[in-house]
């Protein structure tokens, strides 16, 4: 069982098949049924959250979902249409008050996890959240802890075709729009 996550992209333009992002974050959440590894869109970013956190002890099926069973079509299918991220299980839901974002890098390389304060302020790191909860003890009973940095997997066989992308020598190699 997987969690997975759509990436946004611009618009597609005339000149290429799938189009590049302008600015990389999640459009689309979905987890995929333990039973049917059907995929099923999750509403919202909370829901997938509790799923994801959970998912080793209460893995996802498609009866965890408003009239939903295995014998329904997909309500989305794994393709190169778009760009597919997988996150890991069991990752702390986000506190509440906080917002996680995720960002794609524009060669595809990575995305870059933050969290959005109550008070707008972005946290890159654990120790930023540490200090910013310092400086606010009316958040109480959240902690540093409660901050996971970790971002998805991208999954490289929904990458664009025609996005620069580092190989494992880290020199950038420019993929052919052509190849197959």
């Amino acid at each position: 069982m997987a969690t997975g996550q759509e990436i946004t992209k611009s618009p597609p333009t005339s000149s290429s098949k799938r189009s590049v992002l302008s600015q990389g974050s999640i459009d689309v959440y979905a987890a995929q049924c333990i039973k049917c590894l059907k995929w099923r869109v999750i509403d919202t970013q909370q829901e997938f959250e509790e799923i994801r956190h959970k998912v080793s002890q209460e893995p996802f099926d498609c009866s965890r979902k408003a009239n939903c069973s295995c014998d329904d079509p997909a309500d989305i299918e794994y393709d190169s249409s778009r760009t597919w991220v997988i996150d890991k299980p069991n990752l702390p839901k986000t506190p509440e008050g906080f917002k996680r974002s995720l960002v794609l890098r524009k060669d595809y390389s990575k995305l870059d996890a933050y969290y959005i304060t109550p008070t707008g302020k972005k946290l890159r790191t654990r120790n930023e959240a540490a200090a910013f909860l310092k400086d606010h003890p009316e958040l109480q009973g959240i902690s540093a802890q409660d901050f996971d940095f970790s971002c998805p997997k991208i999954m490289q066989d929904t990458i664009p075709e025609i996005v620069e992308q580092k190989d494992s020598a880290n020199k950038k190699v420019k993929k052919a729009k052509d190849e197959n």
